[in-house]
């Protein structure tokens, strides 16, 4: 009888300590020792999301140190650090399918070696396995100028088909590229979006410029554009681009004059400009 009695009261004395203690944690308020950053960069028409902690140097030597030369690194803090591809991408000349990936490093003082493993929900890289990789390959590290005090993961180099993604922390830098080969769903999208009642032809007839498309048919839907919308000095001026690329300077010095009066009449300053800019190349 004594015996249970003791066990009753060990267990409401338990449940009373767990209640309190979950109470507290809620109105708890505190910064978190790695601040998280989750970044969603544009990648022709798909999207890249970086979900990672960032962790601050301290005073500690990084490194060869903190995080040990020829260890898996969760690369970053906390959880794994995570990269999601809306679509297909490729890296180091591999194509890896839309989806959630950890991303994981091994720095060594003169070679790291990039992960993509298909776990991204795991604590650190304690359960971390070379079996669930689904990508592995080098990279040289940098020296930075300047020492960088919280760990950061960015994309500073964008194009329509590439992205950088660079690693920097105390010292160290690292980049890889990050492309897609999109064209064929583009060309595809056009396509079928000019059997349709809303013809976006100024779109497309900036696709076939910027993408050494038939200018002749990029042409075609600038005018049409035009047209479309004469007030407007913008389509004049991607005309005027097309006409300049084709080599007729006359033709694309008019259609800038045009633009430049559209420009004028609606107040535009930046369209003045561009006008301009195609005019002076077209002397």
């Amino acid at each position: 009888m004594k015996r249970n009695f003791l066990n009753a009261a060990v267990f409401l004395l338990a449940l009373s300590v767990s209640t309190v203690d979950h109470a507290f944690s809620q109105e708890l308020k505190m910064p978190a020792a790695s601040s998280k950053q989750v970044i969603t960069q544009d990648l022709g028409i798909s999207q890249i999301t970086l979900s990672y902690a960032r962790p601050n140097v301290k005073g500690r030597k990084i490194f060869g140190s903190l995080e040990p030369y020829g260890s898996v690194w969760r690369t970053g803090a906390n959880g794994a650090t995570t990269l999601t591809f809306s679509g297909a991408v490729i890296i180091d000349g591999k194509t890896i399918p839309a989806g959630t990936y950890g991303l994981f490093t091994i720095p060594n003082k003169n070679e790291w070696t990039i992960i993509l493993n298909k776990d991204s929900k795991q604590w650190g890289a304690y359960e971390y396995k070379e079996t669930d990789d689904v990508l592995r390959f080098h990279v040289k590290p940098m020296q930075t100028k300047n020492k960088v005090e919280t760990f950061t993961i960015s994309f500073p180099e964008v194009t329509a088909t590439e992205a950088t993604l660079h690693i920097a922390w105390e010292n160290t830098a690292v980049s890889f590229p990050i492309s897609v080969n999109q064209d064929a769903e583009i060309m595809a999208s056009i396509d079928k979006a000019m059997k349709g009642e809303k013809k976006p032809y100024l779109a497309a007839a900036q696709y076939y410029l910027n993408n050494d498309k038939d200018l002749d048919k990029a042409l075609i839907w600038a005018d049409e554009a035009v047209k479309a919308n004469p007030a407007l000095p913008y389509p004049y001026y991607w005309k005027a681009q097309i006409q300049l690329k084709k080599g007729d300077k006359a033709g694309a010095k008019a259609t800038a004059e045009f633009g430049k009066q559209a420009a004028e009449k609606a107040k535009s300053d930046e369209y003045i400009r561009l006008n301009n800019q195609v005019i002076e190349k077209a002397k």
